[in-house]
């Protein structure tokens, strides 16, 4: 099982599995591997019978990790189920990953997530005591979820042997805890898929306990109204054992853009289509 935090996940998930024909094998998020650990998962590669494997382009951070790559590895017998990469933003609109390329791995201060709101405000030159927070209409809402799903259909049609984005919408406000976590409904039904697809036809149980829980946004009632979704909101971050108040995360954050201002460029351009689905784009700036 390679790929980022999804794949312990999705494992845990299938080792739940009763009288299942198959080990599982606990791998480091790809993002973790070394030149170090080459040797050793070529060996676990060369008596593998299924790699199940996230989409990854070749010489990935400069080692040959990329799905094709490792799958090169493999006995002749062995079996590749590629599944996605899952980025779903129907519950967090305004919710963001940036990476910079000098460094993938920077992320903002309080929790490593951006918020859309806080970068505008950085765009606009505002203070920490400004407002911070936009009026939003309901259907930009939904366009931005509608545009999310599609992407990851788009993906996955691309690159993938199995996907999962016909399952969010219907998940409702269990989707998802933040754009990359997936709730457990959506890594079970999942790993129901991928035993389908290699010919292990078993009931899949939802775990007990909370995967990929580390990281917990909030649920604006707002969101949840304009999606047609019956749940309660969730007013805080839950991050590192801790409950967070978005406007905390918020100053820090905008600070950390004035000291970061890299950040902000990269944001604006690599969710404009976000921005402008939701009314943030350049031109409706103040």
């Amino acid at each position: 099982m390679v790929g980022n935090c999804q794949a312990e996940a999705l494992r845990l998930v299938l080792d739940g599995v009763d009288d299942r024909p198959y080990t599982t094998v606990r791998m480091p998020p790809v993002h973790e591997l070394e030149r170090s650990d080459l040797e050793p998962l070529r060996a676990l590669l060369g008596r593998a019978a299924v790699l199940l494997c996230q989409p990854i382009r070749d010489g990935y951070r400069d080692l040959p990790l990329g799905t094709a790559e490792l799958a090169a590895e493999l006995p002749s017998t062995a079996q590749v189920v590629r599944w996605p990469v899952i980025r779903y933003a129907g519950l967090h609109p305004f919710q963001a990953i940036v990476r910079h390329p000098a460094d993938r791995s920077v992320v903002p201060p309080a929790v490593p997530y951006h918020d859309l709101r806080t970068v505008v405000a950085a765009r606009d030159g505002k203070t920490v005591d400004d407002d911070w927070d936009v009026e939003v209409d309901d259907a930009a809402f939904v366009a931005v979820a509608e545009a999310s799903q599609a992407e990851l259909a788009r993906r996955e049609a691309m690159q993938c042997d199995v996907g999962v984005s016909d399952v969010l919408g219907p998940s409702g406000a269990h989707a998802a805890h933040t754009v990359n976590h997936p709730g457990n409904g959506v890594l079970t039904e999942l790993g129901r898929r991928i035993l389908s697809a290699t010919g292990v036809p078993r009931p899949v149980p939802v775990p007990a306990r909370t995967l990929l829980g580390s990281a917990i946004a909030p649920l604006e009632p707002r969101v949840l109204r304009a999606r047609n979704i019956v749940a309660p909101g969730r007013v805080d971050w839950w991050f590192g054992g801790a409950e967070l108040r978005p406007d905390d995360v918020h100053r820090t954050q905008l600070q950390w853009y004035y000291d970061n201002p890299d950040f902000v460029g990269l944001a604006l351009e690599r969710h404009a289509h976000t921005l402008d689905l939701l009314g943030l784009g350049t031109a409706s700036a103040r």
